[in-house]
Parts: structure tokens; sequence; C-alpha cells
């Protein structure tokens, strides 16, 4: 991928771009469990959904409006589409390539995905079986033709396209569609397998396939031939500035357009009916642009996330997330009275959570509890916690985000239930997101004062992806800390009128806008020792680096001789490469099982170190459209824990990926011995967990 060198910087949707390859080389790599490749496989194809839903819709809208709609316009849309376009391309046939090898992989192992054209005698029963009890009632044909407005089809669903014929009459050929109803079903289906060390899998729509003369037996036609198609639509929800309805209205009103977007991208098996695809394409009003796709048989890989366990001989190895070491004996609450608490996610359990709001919510001394809830679990404790905590006479305000982009209806429904339960739901601030990870409880001591306790977090509040995600959560009780939580829950309650609340801020630094000024002020600092020659150094870690202002910094700061070393895992717009950089950056992006979600930053500062933990990455977005926390780390002992588990990654030379001004995504590799950041960083906790355990708890 050559670039135009003329651009201070890489165009973030290429460089996003980019990052899905190396979700993509995961799904290749031989040496990843084969269950995992599925699911890479089935990563990949989720954020490609997303990247056209959001990236490529909001590019069309730029086309279409131009300056018009005074957007942050990207140097030059058309050129940028045309890019994507190409590299989608190469990147699906990468794909296709994979899927084909992963198939083989399977069948060695004896795990057979069967069409409906491959069933023996006992499969065709069980499967007109299944039909017949779950599935026919969830399958509604429509007979296109006949219908005088085309059905909205859905984004996100798979349709079979179905012709039909009768043998004597070629001529005469019907339409169908049919939605596959997979969310409600699943897709794959476990058969009865002839052997008994092999599985054989169908998936949903080869089980509908199998039915169709079934389904259309009405019509007395005896030739059926379909395929599968999706339709990926625009999905930002524009909130425009009209303050007099609710957020809430307009957020329904989007999820009710959502289903009405503009198609982005419409993908079907290149074996469709050239007739039925011309007809589609028609009733559609698809013109070449909207990206018709021609792929293989199976669409929506997605849904591969959740390809069957059971069908594996080797049980899955991940490790169990263990206790930290001083949360074994004693109560959460209490131990935070004493010293600030660092929790890593997924290597430590995410149980201390729950306990802190389980403990919060039966204790008589406490008066009160603020959190803030981007992503919610489906069957959530957090939310139980709160609600007993309500129920106990507590007073519970809860910051529910309804904009978590694709959360909305379960949020509102989250929404619903705790107000049901008479705890105070806040729904944030119009034109922002709340994405700050926030909780604040105040207590009464036994001499009658107030104290606080809590915790600021780089990630959400969902049991589900703290096993998943890589994060860190400083619990404390630093009333400095606590006060300045305090602030921004104030700000959240009364948004007009505490605007300033933020501004108050003495020791966490929020966003919008401050976290951004306090950062180039930082950098300043270090440009200003190395033009002194003295040691200077700054280390980020984050999952996007792309906004403007931030980069150009960082390019000035390289200049002057600040050793920079970046940890990035997504959207990387920096060029890391250049003559003028007195030494060379280190960036790298590391891919691998968990999720690599935590922002961390340090900043040499003269040799006392500064350590931040933030919600917040470097893009516009969170800088200037969103309120999130970033929190300083005083405890030495913490910083140097943080400090360790940087350096583990930064030695990484299993996962981690260069990143070079070309997007080759080339592995770093070294002749020292391997070092797997996620396996060495889950020993290096545990070790210290084990050493406590072993000394007693102090």
């Amino acid at each position: 991928m050559a670039h135009h060198s003329s651009r201070k910087m890489i165009a973030r949707d290429i460089s996003w771009l980019a990052f899905n390859a190396r979700v993509l080389q995961e799904a290749a790599d031989p040496t990843v469990p084969l269950r995992e490749r599925i699911r890479f496989l089935g990563i990949f194809s989720n954020n490609m959904d997303e990247f056209f839903r959001v990236r490529v819709a909001t590019l069309r809208r730029m086309l279409q409006f131009g300056n018009k709609a005074n957007m942050h316009l990207e140097n030059d849309p058309q050129q940028i589409i045309d890019e994507i376009q190409m590299t989608v391309l190469n990147q699906q046939g990468e794909f296709n390539r994979i899927w084909e090898e992963v198939r083989k992989e399977l069948t060695a192992q004896q795990i057979f995905l069967r069409t409906e054209n491959e069933l023996n005698a006992e499969q065709k029963e069980f499967v007109r079986e299944y039909f017949e009890e779950e599935v026919s009632s969830d399958v509604i044909p429509l007979m296109i033709e006949n219908i005088p407005q085309f059905p909205a089809l859905r984004d996100k669903s798979i349709y079979l396209a179905v012709v039909m014929w009768k043998k004597d009459s070629a001529l005469k050929r019907k339409y169908a569609l049919i939605e596959v109803p997979s969310k409600t079903l699943g897709r794959f289906k476990i058969l009865p397998s002839p052997r008994p060390d092999e599985h054989h899998l169908i998936l949903l729509e080869d089980v509908i396939r199998f039915n169709l003369p079934e389904i259309f037996s009405y019509f007395g036609y005896d030739q059926y031939q379909s395929h599968v198609f999706k339709v990926t639509r625009d999905a930002e929800i524009d909130i425009d500035e009209d303050i007099s309805t609710s957020i809430i209205q307009k957020l329904e009103k989007g999820l009710k357009n959502r289903k009405k977007g503009q198609p982005v991208r419409f993908v079907y098996d290149r074996e469709m009916d050239p007739g039925l695809l011309e007809y589609l394409v028609r009733r559609l009003n698809l013109s070449k642009r909207d990206n018709l796709i021609p792929g293989g048989r199976i669409h929506n890989f997605r849904h591969f996330m959740d390809f069957p366990e059971e069908v594996f001989k080797e049980k899955r190895h991940r490790k169990k997330p263990f206790d930290h070491p001083l949360l074994t004996e004693k109560r959460v609450s209490d131990v935070i009275m004493e010293k600030d608490i660092l929790l890593h996610f997924p290597y430590h359990s995410f149980l201390p959570l729950i306990d802190l709001l389980r403990e919060a919510a039966f204790d008589p001394d406490v008066t009160t509890i603020k959190i803030t809830c981007y992503r919610l679990a489906q069957q959530s404790k957090i939310v139980n916690a709160l609600i007993n905590a309500v129920r106990n006479g507590k007073e519970v305000v809860v910051m529910v985000e309804l904009r978590a982009r694709f959360e909305e209806e379960a949020n509102l429904e989250w929404k619903t239930r705790l107000e049901e339960e008479g705890a105070k739901v806040l729904i944030g601030i119009p034109n922002m997101k709340v994405h700050a990870k926030i909780c604040m409880i105040r207590k009464r001591t036994s001499d009658n004062n107030i104290i606080s306790y809590g915790f600021v977090s780089t990630g959400n509040l969902n049991e589900r992806t703290a096993r998943i995600y890589a994060d860190h959560c400083l619990l404390t009780s630093n009333q400095k800390v606590m006060a300045d939580v305090s602030r921004m829950f104030s700000l959240l309650e009364q948004p007009r009128s505490n605007m300033n609340a933020l501004r108050d801020c003495k020791t966490i630094i929020p966003s919008p806008y401050l976290v951004k000024k306090e950062m180039l002020k930082l950098i300043d600092e270090e440009i200003k020792q190395a033009r002194k020659k003295k040691p200077a150094a700054i280390t980020l870690k984050m999952n996007s680096l792309s906004d403007e202002e931030m980069i150009d910094k960082l390019y000035q700061a390289a200049r002057a001789g600040v050793q920079l070393k970046l940890i990035i895992r997504g959207i990387f717009c920096m060029y890391s490469e250049n003559k003028k950089y007195e030494k060379p950056i280190r960036a790298i992006s590391i891919v691998d099982e968990y999720l690599e979600h935590a922002r961390v930053w340090v900043f040499h500062n003269k040799g006392k170190e500064k350590v931040y933990l933030s919600s917040a990455d470097w893009m516009l977005r969170n800088l200037e459209h969103r309120v999130e926390a970033t929190v300083p780390i005083f405890n030495e002992e913490l910083k140097q824990e943080l400090k360790d588990i940087l350096n583990i990654q930064l030695q990484d030379n299993v996962k981690a990926r260069w990143l070079d001004n070309d997007l080759n995504n080339e592995y770093v590799r070294t002749t020292r011995k391997k070092i797997r950041s996620q396996v060495e960083t889950y020993n290096y906790l545990y070790k210290k967990a084990q050493k406590n355990s072993e000394t007693g708890s102090n």
C-alpha cells in the first residue's frame, strides 16, 4: 500500500483497514488454535460491517453534502473511498483463502459443515423435524414480484433469494425472499453424526434450503435455486441540535430510521441467478457504486464468533482470572479505605467491582452510589447490585449512555428497569457521549464525616467483556480524586448549570478540552528537556491515535529528541518513520487473544514520572466531544506495576506488529527468547498474587 507522502498523516480509514488486517493475520496464523482462528474471522467480518455502516457511510455523506455539512472533511473522500474499495477487495480475497484453509483444518479434526445436499437419511429426517418444530414458524416468505412496495430489508440479517420453476415450463420463474431468523435460532445446528468421533453441523439457511419444497408446496414447483445475500446500511444516528425533543426520542427515532438507512453494500453469492440479481438490484435502487460485492456461499461471518464450542476436541485453554492478592481476605471497601488498588482485567477477577457495589448496597453507613455505565452485560450483576441499593434506601444515580453504538436498545431497557426501582437515571449531555468510567460511593464515618471511595477505569462495566478486554481499574479512596469524580457527576446531573464543574477539577483531568491542553503541556515539557540534552521520554498506550494536533506535537517531540514509545492497537495515523527524528520511534500494535483496551500514558518529567490511566483515546471525538476521565497514579508501587506491564508489552516479539509508514503489519521478530506479552503479563501478576498469599495479607 503506497501512500501519498503529501499527507502529514495516514488517512484514518486506511489506518483502520490496516488494523483489521492484523485481525485477519490472527485468523491466518496456524499456531492460533482453530476455534480462535474461526473467532477472528468472525471479528474481522463484524468489524468490516461496522466500518461500512458507519465510516464508509459517513464518507458517502460527505460526498453528497460536500462542505455544506461543515463536517471534519477528510482530504478527499472520493480518493479515500477508492482506496478503501481496493483494500477491501484484497482483504476479502485473503479472507476467502483463510476460510478455505480453516475448512480443511476442520475436516482434519472431523468437523464437517454440511450443506443441504450432503445429508444422509438420518440427517435429512432430523433437518425436516427441526424445521417443522423450531424454524417454520419464524420463516415468512415474501413473494416479491407481487408486492408493490418492496420490503425494507434489515441490516445485519441475511436473506435467501429463491427462484422457483417447473421442469416442464422453465420460462415461468417465480422469485421469493426469506429472512434467515438467525437472531432467534442461532446460525448453527449440530446434526446427528454417522460416527461417534465426527461432528456434523449445518447452517440455518441450509436447513431452510432443504425445506424449500415444503415451504412452497402450495405452488407445485419442482425446481428450486436459492442464494444468500445481505445488505449493509448507513447506521449513523444523526442527533441534531434540536434540543426541544429529548435525546431519547431522537434516539428512538434514529433507531427506527436506522432500519431505513441507505444501503452502503450489497454482498451476494456469485452463483446467484443473474435474472434475480438484476431484479433485486433494480428493486433496491442500488447503483454500481453501492458496492455490489460478489462473495461465496456464506455471508455474515460475524456469527462465527459463536461457532459451537462443543465440537472441538481440545477444550478451551483460556486461563482463569485470579483474585487480586489484597482482596482475598477482607471486604473490598475496607481495603480501599487503606490503600489504592489496581485491578488488571482479564487477568484479575472482575468480581471485586460487583462486590464493591454489593457491599455498598448493604452497608448502613453508605448513603449514595453514583456510577456511569456505557455497555452493560445482558444479565448485569452490576444493575442487580444497584437495584438492591435502591431497595435499601440508598440514593442511586446511574448515568446510562444511550448512545453507546449498537447498544442503544439494550441500554434503553436498563434505563426503564432502574427507573422503575427508583434509581435516578441520567442520560447525559446533548451532543456529548459520556465515556468516562467512574464510580463514587459516599459513606458516613463513625465521627459523622462523609468520605467517598470508588473507582476510575479504562474499561466498561460489563462482566462478559471483562473476560476478553484488557483494562486497568483504579480503586481508590483518595479524597482529591473522589472530589473530582463528584464534580464530574454534578456536571452530568445538571449539565446546564454546571458546565464549568470540569474546569474546577484539581486532580482528574477531564475531557472535553482539558485533557488535550494538559497533554500538550506535558509533551512540551519533555521537548524542553530534550532540547537541553536532558533525558526526555514518553510512553503512550491506547486504542487509537488520530488527533491531528496531538500527532503534530508528537512529531515535534520526535524531532527534538524525546524518546517515544507507542503501543497502539487500532487506528494509528502518525508516520512513525522519518529521518528527521533524533531517536527512532518505537511504535507497535498488539493483537492477540484479549483485546488491548487500556489507555496508559507515562511522561518522564525530569525523573519524577507522571503516570495516567484514561478512558480517552487521542481522537478528535474523545478529546473534544465526550466526557472522559484521566486519573494520575500517585502510589509508587502501582506506577511501577503499570510500567512493568508496559515494558512487557514493549518487548513482545510474538504478537506485536511494527506500525511502519507503509502499513505492512510486519511482526516484531527478535532473536531473544519469545515474549508473548499477554502470557507474560498473566505470569507477572499471578506471581505477585502467589507471593502475597505466601507472606500472608499485610
